[in-house]
């Protein structure tokens, strides 16, 4: 068994429980929070036997291996170097951190402590991006990927009545391209590495974070093109086309259906079967790497991770977003 405690009371984090729990290697035996009331109310609902409020005491207990951290973003690293300082294995919710600094920092930590430190992309350990990889020669020369993900945000409304929430904070690390365009840069990374030129357009608000943007991504020989909103909706696909076929994807972050479409109107249906919960697929990688002592993933590895904050942070300095967090010394 692998023991785990949580940072973050979150419905993210009630998520990743109900996904984690279906794995026979995973327990639950800590919970973190700032105030006695939630973290005994969250506790008790998912049956947590130790509570805690203060951070440092938690990372100095002997109750749990491992940590989930599904705190606001500004957080990710302040918290998870001090775990992993103490000689916990982190699992960080995405973006795993801020900026490039705080990542450098926080896999520099990984590597003097000795411990696992991994990204909670769940799209690029699912089976069907696993079913995009395996086919992705199929296709013949890759000259296009396409990727979106506009989500209008719940948030918003409130925002548009001058209730500025959390996921429009710039303090909080927070917006358009933090929440939802690293869906959409993470799977490009994987596949085809770092970009050669990075070109970027966003839409700012006036509490300081990106509403939405649009990206061109150029390589040797082919382009990314990519759009992300949490103040419009989209419901297109994504694609990688190729000279022989397309491989279709129906949604970039949580992708459950795949196809193969050739120039001739064949079409191959590559969709394998997974769980409904698919943050379980994380989840399951990170237990597997701690139980055969690997301290990085393959898929979401540092360098991948890296490579995501490095494009992230060339957005950001285009668009002119930045955040309290890029000011901090590392």
């Amino acid at each position: 068994m692998v023991r785990f405690a949580v940072i973050g009371t979150n419905w993210i984090t009630e998520q990743w429980i109900d996904a984690a729990r279906e794995l026979d290697e995973f327990a639950l035996t800590a919970v973190y929070s700032r105030t006695e009331e939630q973290a005994n109310a969250f506790a008790d609902k998912h049956g947590i036997a130790n509570r805690f409020t203060d951070l440092e005491e938690m990372a100095r207990s002997d109750t749990f291996d491992a940590v989930y951290i599904a705190s606001p973003n500004a957080f990710h690293a302040n918290q998870a170097i001090l775990c992993m300082n103490h000689g916990k294995h982190v699992l960080c919710e995405k973006p795993i951190a801020s900026n490039t600094r705080e990542l450098t920092a926080m896999v520099a930590a990984a590597e003097t402590n000795g411990v696992l430190l991994m990204e909670a992309m769940k799209s690029t350990l699912m089976p069907n991006f696993r079913a995009v990889r395996e086919h992705l020669p199929e296709i013949g020369q890759v000259r296009r990927y396409f990727a979106s993900y506009c989500q209008y945000s719940s948030r918003y409304d409130a925002y548009k009545e001058g209730n500025v929430l959390n996921a429009f904070k710039p303090e909080f690390s927070n917006g358009a391209l933090m929440d939802l365009g690293i869906y959409c840069i993470y799977p490009l990374v994987v596949l085809f590495g770092m970009p050669e030129r990075i070109q970027a357009q966003g839409w700012m608000l006036g509490s300081g974070v990106d509403g939405e943007g649009s990206l061109l991504l150029k390589y040797k020989e082919m382009d990314a093109v990519i759009m992300y909103s949490k103040i419009a909706h989209s419901f297109l696909p994504a694609e990688i086309q190729g000279e022989r076929a397309t491989l279709v994807i129906d949604k970039i972050n949580q992708p459950e259906r795949v196809e193969l479409r050739f120039r001739d109107g064949r079409m191959d249906d590559l969709t394998v079967l997974q769980s409904g919960k698919t943050m379980r697929y994380e989840t399951e990688e990170f237990i597997s790497l701690i139980r055969t002592g690997q301290r990085q993933s393959r898929v979401n590895s540092h360098a991948n991770s890296l490579a995501v904050m490095s494009i992230m942070d060339e957005v950001r300095r285009q668009i002119g977003l930045v955040y309290p967090a890029d000011a901090e010394a590392w």
